[in-house]
């Protein structure tokens, strides 16, 4: 088909069917949107976890009677448990928090709140801050080595508190996906719907085409490219939704938590790197769905 009667028989097909048109960009748009995010939310996660995992530690907090009696760890009680972290296989540097210096920090960490004003030194137990050479194997292997040991009160594995925060994105994830599958089958059905539709009303042309020699490829390659560029808009959209989203919402919400360092801020060149991806991806999908929907249900 030459290039100039495909282009006027797609713009002529984009026209006529102008609502459904809107409604299959739309629906791409938001479908792809989500896909967008999702991805988005799992290179955070990733950000996240090379954030923590090499600064992740454990904190062995001392029984009440060693931590007020002992100083500068070097009891007898925490002295053993200091020696036994130190020869522990993956434990790296182990450093004496006091009651005192524990006390200052918690001042320090909720400076502002009544909460600082209320505790006392003597509430807050002496710690001993471990910090792992190896993260998966450290852990495990100083609380099977402190087990029973007489001195300590508790053992705080880092690893476990951050991992409930990675349990928690990890569920927003897959919300985030399963609202993108549903999405895309209502996207997939539109397109078959819409592209059906257009054949349906140019279906006397295209007969006239096939009277006269026209190959089947010729005549379906206008609803192709109809819906391939209503996919690649709806592509374009997405990208563009998510870029306003970063600044309009997701920048806001993050500023608090994100400057102190807690989770990382969203970076633009991910946000356009996913934006770009989107806009082939929506019209494969749709040119893909078009083909399909032809070759089964249209006799063009």
């Amino acid at each position: 088909m030459r290039p100039a009667l495909l282009t006027r028989e797609v713009s002529s097909g984009l026209r006529r069917n102008v609502t459904m048109t809107l409604a299959m960009v739309l629906t791409t748009a938001v479908t792809l949107m989500s896909v967008g995010a999702g991805i988005l939310v799992i290179r955070t996660i990733d950000d996240i976890t090379a954030l923590y995992t090499d600064d992740l530690q454990i904190q062995v907090a001392l029984t009440p009677d060693v931590s007020s009696s002992d100083t500068d760890c070097s009891g007898p009680a925490c002295a053993a448990v200091r020696s036994t972290l130190a020869g522990t296989p993956g434990v790296g540097e182990v450093t004496f928090e006091s009651q005192e210096q524990a006390y200052t920090r918690f001042r320090e960490l909720f400076a502002g709140e009544s909460v600082a004003d209320v505790a006392r030194p003597q509430s807050l137990p002496a710690t001993l801050r471990v910090t792992l050479a190896d993260q998966r194997a450290g852990a495990d292997n100083a609380r099977a080595a402190l087990q029973g040991m007489p001195g300590v009160r508790e053992v705080i594995d880092q690893r476990r508190i951050v991992g409930t925060l990675f349990d928690f994105l990890g569920g927003v994830r897959n919300v985030a996906f399963a609202l993108a599958v549903v999405q895309a089958v209502a996207a997939v059905l539109l397109i078959s719907n819409t592209v059906q539709v257009s054949a349906f009303t140019r279906r006397t042309e295209v007969g006239v085409m096939r009277l006269v020699g026209a190959t089947r490829w010729t005549t379906q390659l206008p609803f192709l490219m109809e819906a391939t560029i209503a996919g690649a808009v709806g592509g374009l959209l997405a990208g563009i939704g998510l870029v306003a989203a970063k600044y309009a919402m997701v920048d806001d919400l993050l500023a608090a938590i994100g400057t102190s360092g807690v989770i990382p801020p969203l970076r633009i060149t991910d946000v356009l790197a996913v934006s770009v991806l989107l806009v082939p991806l929506g019209g494969i999908v749709a040119g893909a769905t078009g083909y399909v929907t032809l070759r089964a249900y249209v006799k063009v």
